[in-house]
């Protein structure tokens, strides 16, 4: 089983969206983690502010079939096969770890963003706080804590999501 990180955004009917991926991420993989839910600005164009937030899953899947579904995921929640990179986005999943893999293809790993943004360190910090990037060797709890959090503005909002349809207890997470 590999440990998987993914990073989720959406700033086009943001809550629909979110909780869309969710379902569908549950599905795929079964029981998530989940951080909380941030809403943040958009980064590299002026657009309406994000929902971002991560999960973390366990799976038995290979590399390429893990990038291969977040790719159909996006495009069946609604995001144009020629989509520019810095566009609104109706729902963005993004790698971040495949257990502590350093790859470039199919997809860079560890993902350079976890390094640059705000958006997806803390929730990844979050998660793992002990847990080590693979490249700097440094605990995502540390990465965040030396953050230059006046770089980017991020904030937590409130949100709730249930992933009743696999945990026999009904576990709904609410922020």
């Amino acid at each position: 089983m590999a440990r998987i990180y993914i990073s989720l955004g959406s700033n086009i009917d943001r809550e629909q969206h979110i909780r869309a991926g969710l379902d569908a991420l549950l599905r795929l993989y079964g029981p998530l983690e989940v951080s909380r839910v941030f809403e943040s600005e958009a980064v590299g164009f002026a657009g309406s502010p994000f929902y971002n937030l991560v999960v973390g899953a366990d799976t038995d899947h290979p590399l390429p079939r893990v990038t291969r579904d977040l790719r159909e995921l996006e495009f069946a929640h609604g995001r144009a096969v020629d989509a520019k990179k810095f566009a609104p986005r109706t729902l963005d999943l993004d790698l971040l770890l495949y257990d502590d893999l350093v790859c470039a293809e199919p997809v860079s790993l560890p993902r350079a963003e976890i390094l640059t943004n705000a958006f997806v360190l803390w929730p990844l910090a979050e998660l793992a706080p002990r847990r080590r990037h693979p490249v700097t060797g440094q605990s995502y709890g540390a990465l965040w804590a030396a953050y230059d959090k006046q770089s980017q503005r991020l904030q937590p909002v409130d949100f709730s999501w249930s992933q009743a349809s696999s945990e026999p207890s009904g576990e709904s997470i609410t922020y």
